[in-house]
């Protein structure tokens, strides 16, 4: 919901380096990743979904900012944003394991051990804090964020 791939400066070379956005980028990339993945090995039924298990105090906060975590903070006062148990956490998890309807289809974002709803582009995450936007499941993108990170990854494999 926070940002989409920036293929212009994908490692914020040419941008201030802002590491919320750069997590938020990450994680569209995964389910861009699972989009394409699928498109790619459903022939041999091979499918795959992104999951957001959701915020679970880890050690992953720990270099937060104090800005980071006012934001946090203000987004969980508003009802966006409430951490969960790691229990909590791996129920996502286990819907996409384990539900049927996943078994055959891959391509989707499950938030709240469900099919998360498709908004668009423009979409705030304060009215949509439980969305996916369209940019993180286009097949198009999905396609080109696989041949670049292809590239990216070719000079490091053994021949």
């Amino acid at each position: 919901m926070r940002a989409g791939i920036d293929f212009d400066d994908l490692h914020f070379r040419r941008r201030p380096y802002d590491p919320q956005i750069a997590y938020a980028q990450s994680k569209t990339a995964n389910v861009l990743f699972a989009v394409e993945a699928t498109r790619r090995w459903a022939d041999d039924a091979v499918y795959a979904n992104a999951v957001n298990p959701g915020g679970i105090a880890t050690g992953l906060q720990r270099n937060f900012t104090a800005q980071q975590r006012a934001s946090l903070d203000a987004a969980e006062a508003a009802g966006a944003f409430t951490y969960k148990t790691v229990a909590q956490g791996a129920a996502t998890t286990l819907v996409a394991a384990v539900r049927p309807e996943f078994s055959r289809t891959g391509g989707h974002y499950l938030n709240d051990s469900q099919e998360a709803p498709t908004v668009g582009n423009d979409a705030n995450l304060v009215e949509h804090p439980h969305g996916v936007k369209q940019w993180a499941l286009d097949p198009e993108i999905a396609q080109r964020l696989w041949l670049v990170s292809a590239e990216h990854v070719a000079p490091h494999l053994a021949v």
